[in-house]
């Protein structure tokens, strides 16, 4: 399953690249987030590995993250794996002056129990990740 989605950020590219592209900021934004730790790999760099952890109410999730390309402003894909799940990211940022058009192509494939969620609530994570999205968004605009 494959998928796009976009949202405009009223702050412009360098600072958003920048909250982006902080480590330190992802429990700001990102509904859950308990951990991120290093694995393998030269730091924030392509083929870098790491584990990030979720609890969300109790209910536990731990991803695997292996950058696939790091060429920041304009693009950061990384790949995302959890059991039943893998999920190849794109993140795109266009420079629009005082704001930054925000894109990403997001591309799921899912074994198991998982598959069915992708079958029949294909919706469900497109919805998922635009709430990511704008809560990144609302992030980085309190920031400026």
């Amino acid at each position: 399953m494959e998928y796009k989605t976009e949202v405009i950020i009223n702050a412009p590219r360098d600072h958003v690249v920048a909250q982006f592209d902080d480590p330190d900021n992802l429990q700001k934004w990102q509904e859950g987030f308990v951990s991120m730790e290093h694995i393998a790999g030269d730091y924030g760099q392509a083929g870098m590995i790491s584990t990030l952890k979720y609890d969300n109410n109790g209910r536990k999730m731990e991803l695997t993250e292996t950058i696939e390309k790091r060429n920041l402003p304009d693009e950061f894909i990384a790949i995302y794996e959890a059991k039943g799940v893998w999920n190849r990211h794109e993140n795109y940022f266009y420079d629009e002056g005082e704001q930054t058009r925000y894109v990403t192509n997001t591309e799921f494939k899912c074994t198991g129990f998982m598959r069915l969620f992708t079958l029949f609530l294909p919706g469900m994570f497109k919805k998922e990740t635009l709430k990511q999205m704008n809560a990144f968004k609302a992030f980085v605009e309190s920031a400026s």
